[in-house]
């Protein structure tokens, strides 16, 4: 999609910025390379450029002579330099009467996931007397909001992920009914197939973990290893994926199973504690949409996180809360994360994001996931079913 240069000036006036300065150096800066190519294929990857957008009047671009075209689709002025000492003049140029910019910059490294220009580019824009702040929260006005198609195509998405867990946890069960030996890899590879058949892609397999695996967020069950799937065992499935079309946006679950009749009493105290969790960042969402008040993504996290403690799992916790939705199934959105990252990042209208509180055990672990999108014309709703205790597989 073009850039929209209107819609960007009027958010840097909103947020009291001067401009947006846009940089990227040998694809060091996706989100500027992605703002900046406007659907247009070019080279900007190989020398430095630069594009700042003013809340008022034209835009600016630097750009090297060897690549003087590359940003001709943009709007505005434009600057050509060759050498290092034309580079920092042009750049002065630019940012004339600018004091306060946004850039890819989290301070103290915060956010990660927006700390894309390296320091002594920030260094060499302060010296020109210009206030480098945070462009995080343009960025999600950019980068992560959703149109109707696209919530509607994760609606389609996320209906399509539960009828394959569905499916999967029959199948585990009917198998181990039958006396027929399963691994989670046979399952995984079932999940696949059943992907190809719903219209869905992804960038990965589906996570198929049971019992100790399970205790490995990041677990991926492979040809080479895996392991069996027995009785009185926990099975976790973990599934994201999205329909095969242009400007479609991902879902992704994550729901617990037990092959057998008796849950065990640890799995059901620690599987009540995430749902509890879970149910405690939705309402701090919806209670702060429905008081017309900013929610940051650490706020969500934190309220999340104190459910866990307070219940004595504080040591169990090895990750954030949630994370950004988009085109590939993590945004560039807000996560709820003040575990891994600070992220002061507004939860928007128009985005979507996970909630998954887990805890992870030597023997097993659980984690329970759902999605939230924000449809900017109501308020943040919960897009499929909440697992309330774990299935039995019987």
């Amino acid at each position: 999609m073009p850039l929209d240069i209107a819609a960007v000036q009027k958010a840097l006036t909103a947020d009291g910025l001067d401009a947006w300065l846009l940089y990227d150096f040998h694809g060091s800066n996706p989100v500027s390379a992605g703002l900046a190519s406007g659907g247009k294929v070019g080279h900007l990857a190989t020398r430095r450029w630069f594009y700042l957008i003013p809340a008022t009047g034209e835009p600016r671009a630097l750009v090297h002579a060897i690549e003087r075209y590359n940003l001709d689709h943009l709007p505005g002025t434009k600057t050509v330099y060759a050498g290092r000492e034309q580079l920092e003049s042009g750049l002065g140029h630019i940012v004339t009467g600018m004091k306060r910019v946004a850039m890819e910059y989290s301070p103290r490294a915060a956010i990660p996931y927006v700390s894309r220009v390296d320091g002594g580019t920030i260094e060499l824009v302060r010296s020109l007397g210009v206030d480098v702040v945070s462009s995080g929260d343009l960025i999600q006005q950019f980068e992560a909001r959703w149109d109707d198609a696209a919530i509607a195509s994760h609606r389609t998405a996320s209906e399509a992920l539960y009828r394959i867990k569905d499916r999967a946890f029959e199948l585990v069960a009917e198998r181990l009914r039958d006396h027929v030996p399963t691994t989670e890899f046979d399952i995984q590879q079932s999940m696949v197939g059943w992907f190809k058949d719903e219209g869905l892609v992804a960038d990965s397999a589906p996570c198929v973990s049971a019992q100790e695996n399970a205790g490995n967020p990041h677990y991926l069950a492979t040809a080479a290893e895996h392991r069996v799937i027995r009785k009185n065992e926990l099975v976790l499935l973990d599934l994201w994926g999205k329909l095969a079309a242009p400007g479609t946006v991902f879902a992704d679950i994550t729901w617990i199973g037990f092959v057998g009749d008796a849950v065990p009493e640890a799995m059901t105290k620690a599987f009540a504690t995430i749902c509890g969790a879970r149910d405690a960042a939705v309402t701090v969402v919806q209670d702060a949409a429905k008081a017309g008040r900013d929610v940051r993504g650490f706020e969500a996290d934190r309220a999340a996180r104190k459910v866990l403690i307070d219940a004595g799992y504080g040591d169990a916790i090895l990750h954030r809360t949630g994370h950004s939705l988009g085109e590939q199934v993590h945004g560039n959105g807000a996560h709820l994360d003040d575990y891994e990252t600070h992220d002061e990042r507004r939860l928007l209208p128009g985005t979507g994001f996970t909630i998954e509180p887990g805890l992870y055990f030597k023997d097993f672990g659980v984690r329970t996931e759902i999605n939230m999108v924000w449809p900017p014309a109501s308020g943040p709703e919960v897009t499929g079913p909440r697992q309330k205790s774990i299935v039995t597989l019987t």
